[in-house]
């Protein structure tokens, strides 16, 4: 059985880790506390462009193989 603390890291490693987490975290705390978007349908954009959805070869031959069709 392993342990977490089998393998330890460089310390200079390990405090690269802490600045990218924390790096992170301020970047999530600063879109979490972003107002929210209007849902008032008079300030909504006029018109949207849909967006075009493309498959990869290997979806495409999956899809094939379970006799899925992708147009």
């Amino acid at each position: 059985m392993t342990s977490s603390y089998d393998d330890l890291a460089a310390l200079s490693e390990m405090q690269a880790d802490c600045r990218a987490t924390s790096a992170r975290l301020e970047q999530a705390a600063r879109l979490a506390t972003r107002p929210a978007p209007s849902i008032h349908f008079d300030e909504q954009p006029t018109e949207q462009p849909k967006r075009e959805i493309t498959y990869s070869a290997a979806a495409v031959r999956i899809a094939g193989a379970l006799h899925f069709h992708l147009e």
